[in-house]
Formats: C-alpha cells, sequence, structure tokens
C-alpha cells in the first residue's frame, strides 16, 4: 500500500527494528464503536503492508464506543500503547496496553483508563522526565470544560497505573494568536478545542509540545514551549503555526538516516484523513518545515 491509500487519523510512527511502524485511528470508525486498532509496517516510508490488527477489544471490555489514537513506545524491554477508549456510559479516557512486539498483540495493562474517571479526558501521550520519571500528558477536554486544557500526571513504574494528582500544563485558549473558539447549538457560548499532545525534545535541549486546535484555515498544528526544559516549567505559545490547513494530531520521529519527520493527518474529514509526512529542520530555535512536498509521494 501507499501512504496515500492508508485511511486513518492520528499517525503515530514507531521506527523499530529497522521497520517503520504506523498507528492511527480507523477512519470508517473514528466517531462510532470501534473494535480495535491496526499496523502498517514500512522498510522505507513509502511503501507499506496491509493492516494487521494489533488490538481487538475483548469480550466485556470497559468502554463500548470510540478507539482512538493508539501511540506506541518501548520502555523497559516492552511496548506499551496509551489509546483513547470512549463509552456511552461514562467519562472516556487513556488507557495503557502492552505487548511484547510492535505488532502486539496489545493487552490491557492499566486497570480501565489511567486519566481521572471523573474527567473527560483522551489523546495520552508518555514523556520520561530528564530524571526517568514516566509521566502521561493527555487532554482534559473542552466538551467538559469549555476550554480545553493540556495536562500531566506522574505514572507509576510499571505504567499500570497514576500516581499523585495531575496538573496542567496550558489552556487552549492562551494560544491567543491563531486560536478560533468553537461553537456548538447544543453548548452555549465560545469553547477552545486542546488535542494530540505530543512531546519533543530538541536538539538544544529545549522541550516543546505539538498540540492541534482550530485556527482560520481550519485544523491545525501548532507548538508551546517550556522555559525550563521539562513540563514542570511555564509553558509559552508559538503564533506561528507549524501547519495550518485543514491538518493536526502529528507527532515527530527519525528515520534512518537521522532525518527529522512531522506526520499528521489531512484533511481532517471522516472517510478522507490521510497520513502525510514533512522534513523538519531546527532553525532559530524552533521547528520548521524543511520540505513542504508531502515526503512520502
Amino acid at each position: 500500500m501507499k501512504i496515500s491509500e492508508i485511511n486513518i487519523s492520528d499517525p503515530f510512527v514507531l521506527p523499530a527494528n529497522g521497520k517503520y511502524y504506523i498507528y492511527g485511528t480507523r477512519g470508517a470508525t473514528r466517531w462510532t464503536a470501534g473494535t480495535g486498532f491496526d499496523c502498517y509496517v514500512s522498510d522505507d516510508l513509502k511503501n507499506w503492508s496491509e493492516p494487521v490488527e494489533i488490538f481487538h477489544k475483548p469480550e466485556g471490555f470497559w468502554a463500548d464506543k470510540s478507539c482512538w489514537a493508539p501511540e506506541v513506545y518501548l520502555y523497559n524491554g516492552a511496548y506499551y500503547m496509551f489509546a483513547t477508549f470512549k463509552d456511552t456510559t461514562k467519562f472516556g479516557g487513556t488507557a495503557i496496553l502492552r505487548a511484547d512486539t510492535p505488532l502486539g498483540p496489545f493487552q490491557e495493562h492499566s486497570v480501565r483508563q489511567v486519566t481521572p474517571e471523573d474527567w473527560e479526558c483522551l489523546d495520552g501521550t508518555f514523556y520520561v522526565s530528564p530524571d526517568g520519571i514516566p509521566y502521561m500528558i493527555f487532554v482534559h477536554e473542552w466538551v467538559q470544560i469549555s476550554d480545553g486544557q493540556v495536562c500531566a500526571v506522574r505514572l507509576s513504574p510499571d505504567l499500570r497505573k497514576a500516581v499523585g494528582e495531575p496538573f496542567t500544563l496550558f489552556s487552549a485558549s492562551e494560544a491567543t494568536g491563531w486560536i478560533i473558539p468553537h461553537f456548538q447549538k447544543n453548548r452555549p457560548g465560545a469553547h477552545y478545542v486542546s488535542d494530540g499532545p505530543f512531546v519533543h525534545r530538541m536538539e538544544t535541549g529545549r522541550l516543546l509540545i505539538l498540540w492541534s486546535s482550530f485556527g482560520k484555515k481550519g485544523y491545525t498544528e501548532a507548538i508551546a514551549y517550556s522555559d525550563n526544559g521539562d513540563i514542570t516549567g511555564r509553558w509559552s505559545q508559538e503564533e506561528k503555526l507549524i501547519f495550518e490547513k485543514d491538518g493536526g494530531h502529528g507527532m515527530i520521529f527519525k528515520d534512518y538516516s537521522g532525518r527529522l519527520y512531522l506526520t499528521l493527518h489531512t484533511p481532517n474529514e471522516t472517510l478522507r484523513e490521510r497520513p502525510v509526512f514533512y522534513e523538519l529542520k531546527e532553525e532559530d530555535g524552533t521547528l520548521v518545515l524543511h520540505n513542504t512536498t508531502i515526503c512520502s509521494e
């Protein structure tokens, strides 16, 4: 398969074992009762395998609706998936699954979601601090609090549960230079969306979070920076969007030649969303798209 044939949103690329593994939210069941996740495998980021199902909801699974935004990390010799599950009767959130290989099969590792059970949450991602402490960074959704937040919570060493209380890194409305409020008929007032955080440390040591919301040209990819190189710092919002034309929920990875890439989905439209790859460069203390042509074409 070519990457343009893969209908997923929220793409996540894991380079491992000399190959590239791409995970994401199935396009066909993005807003309905999802049953699991797939993975596609490539040697060159251009030619991809057919989908391999790596997780299927077992009977009696705790969430009956959506399966969103799987991210897979190698940690202490095993592969851990951070994935969001929604339910029609309770608050959704991000759980952690575990497998011995990038292709799974992944099994439940945490007990239900790691995010607070009385919060509406999604899009958990993994971060390990400079002193080796694991965290989940996640979104506290605007549908519950109006002004969406990017939050963090410390994890137990075995990644099975949260340790301590969650804390807020920043709110969506702080991006005053570009963010557009979201309005819904059944929810009065202006709301601010926060989606898809992903943590990246630059070669300079500067720590940033990619995240998505809505700007003048639709779904976006934005950057926030920490002032102390850790998530405990004060966060400032970059006014210039890294991607502004109807695409987002991205992440950053390096290929086996050391090139840095941004992947995200575009357009942000059900059944049309596809992953794309753009090469990145570090310039003047930030990240810029080095090649505005989709690198996988």
